[in-house]
């Protein structure tokens, strides 16, 4: 029973017609309840997500959920909770949006974990891993149909009575960020904040390596039993993802090998391009880690890891105003600046050193963005709104809206000078349609790594691209990431499109290889001039 007491609120009331027969209420939180529910035209048990706040007023939102649904209902994996339905209906008087799931009998992984902590003090770790190895295989299923999931957490990860992992709720985190009127106005983010990448903390564009920075989140979580970054606040702790570095599991949990020590460092990297590249290539090292291990139960060293993330945002964004005069805050490290590990080669356990700048009077911090005329997206006042959508794990575990001007923070420090998300750099080639090639000036260095060209994108993508979902009149960018640049040359091409090539040092697929993108996949373009789209290219050669 919820504690407002709306336990059965809704229960014999019919969706779709009558079609739907809402029962038992099997969860509910600040966004979103979940009812155990009765289908009359096939016979079976599901289970009935309704949006329950002022989300479902929007008319934009109810069309963006409709769709995302439909999105996600093309999902179908052994790891994925199925999606069989959508649409709206009337709720306590007000249009509700839902969707309809697979029911499935078991538990969530937050509520498995909370009993492997008291019996072990955390998840064995072959366990954990494997665990981990399923949830990225539902999430190279997702990202090979260009959705992600934004929002993993141990809350929205299902464990049926016969141990099958199950992802759920694809698509709901894009659908409010993209969807919503109020929020996209003001630049805002959907996500839980103790799982939130360090992009997402900063209002930027997402793309698949942020799900898995989430789960190596999840996976520090697994194995030590707490999480590497939390406090008292949203703010707090989605500063502590921008700025600060995460303990080695292996420092709470003893009996934890160098391997995952290294595994879970690569996936927490500030920089994208510096995590896994794939969720199945980190699934491969989830896999090949846990052949290796020994059978051991969990050492939990007391008291150990992080006691306050995100400790420093008081004094170094809000002074108290008897100290404002003082002397400001010490050099402070810049998120996303490359450090000395390159993308084949694991992080050591111990934090890699800062690399910061002073803060010395009269110095002004450059704008930078994802492309030329790109604003910073840091202004406002810092501003919170938090809703619970089921357990994440760990206190203040509800999901919240972060705006990106809540997160100005960063800039009052000088977080934004190193904000570019290529760790490499180089001057930048620019063509009409469609650029010179990265690879033709490129020296090659030691770990240098040459042309993938079977990575092709098929020149339809340009000339016939995906209408958007809002706008009869604008299409969604296709998404040109990790394909070879000539291939996607010969698209912009074909269909009369303006190329901006930005060389970056990145060994990660090779000379030649488009890394990034701006404006990001799935954004809404004019249909007959989408401006000029900047390509972030490998060189093949490994950061510098």
């Amino acid at each position: 029973m919820s504690q407002d007491g709306t336990h059965g609120r809704y229960s014999g009331q019919g969706l779709a017609g009558g079609r739907y027969q809402l029962r038992d209420l099997l969860g509910e939180g600040g966004m979103a309840s979940v009812h155990l529910a009765y289908d009359a035209v096939l016979d079976r048990q599901v289970a009935i997500k309704t949006l329950h706040t002022e989300l479902g007023r929007e008319q934009a939102f109810r069309e963006r959920f409709r769709r995302e649904a439909q999105a996600v209902a093309k999902l179908t994996h052994t790891n994925i909770v199925s999606v069989f339905d959508t649409g709206e209906d009337d709720l306590g008087g007000l249009a509700t949006p839902y969707i309809v799931m697979e029911y499935v009998e078991g538990r969530p992984l937050g509520s498995v974990l909370e009993e492997d902590i008291r019996r072990y003090g955390a998840m064995p770790a072959d366990q954990a891993l494997k665990v981990t190895a399923d949830v990225l295989a539902a999430l190279d299923i997702s990202h090979e149909m260009g959705l992600v999931h934004r929002d993993i957490k141990p809350g929205n990860v299902m464990v049926t009575k016969r141990g099958v992992v199950k992802v759920m709720d694809f698509g709901i985190a894009r659908a409010m960020q993209s969807g919503v009127t109020s929020m996209t106005q003001t630049g805002m983010v959907v996500g839980t904040p103790q799982y939130l990448s360090p992009e997402q903390a900063l209002g930027r564009a997402v793309d698949a390596r942020s799900d898995l920075y989430s789960v190596g989140i999840m996976l520090f979580q697994l194995v030590t039993g707490r999480l590497p970054f939390d406090a008292d606040s949203p703010l707090a702790i989605a500063y502590a993802h921008v700025q600060e570095e995460p303990v080695a599991p292996s420092s709470i949990n003893r009996s934890l090998p160098p391997a995952v020590d290294a595994l879970v460092a690569r996936a927490l990297r500030k920089n994208p391009n510096e995590r896994f590249p794939t969720a199945d290539a980190m699934r491969e090292e989830c896999l090949r880690v846990a052949a290796s291990l020994q059978a051991a139960a969990p050492s939990i060293v007391p008291n150990a890891g992080p006691q306050q993330s995100g400790s420093g945002v008081g004094s170094a964004v809000f002074p108290p105003v008897d100290q404002s005069r003082q002397t400001p805050p010490g050099p402070v490290q810049t998120p996303y600046q490359p450090g000395p590990y390159g993308p084949h080669t694991p992080a050591p356990a111990t934090p890699a050193p800062s690399y910061g700048y002073p803060q010395q009077a009269g110095y002004q911090t450059p704008p930078v963005g994802y492309g030329p005329g790109t604003p910073p997206p840091y202004a406002g006042t810092p501003q919170t709104t938090t809703q619970g959508s089921g357990s994440g794990g760990g206190k203040s575990g509800k999901a919240v809206i972060i705006g990106a001007v809540g997160v100005s923070l960063v800039a009052v420090v000088g977080l934004v000078v190193a904000l570019t998300m290529n760790s490499g750099g180089g001057g930048g080639d620019t063509g009409g349609h469609g650029g010179s090639s990265a690879s033709a000036s490129s020296t090659h260095q030691a770990g240098y790594r040459g042309p993938d060209t079977t990575r092709v994108i098929d020149k339809t993508k340009c000339t016939e691209p995906d209408e958007s979902y809002d706008d009869p009149n604008k299409i969604r960018l296709p998404d040109f990431r990790y394909k070879d640049i000539n291939s996607v040359k010969a698209c912009f091409q074909a269909a009369g499109w303006t190329l901006h090539v930005k060389k970056v040092d990145d060994n990660t697929w090779g000379d030649g290889t488009v890394m990034d993108q701006f404006p990001s996949e799935g954004t809404d373009v004019n249909a007959k001039d989408p401006g000029t789209i900047e390509l972030s290219v490998s060189t093949g050669n490994p950061p510098q």
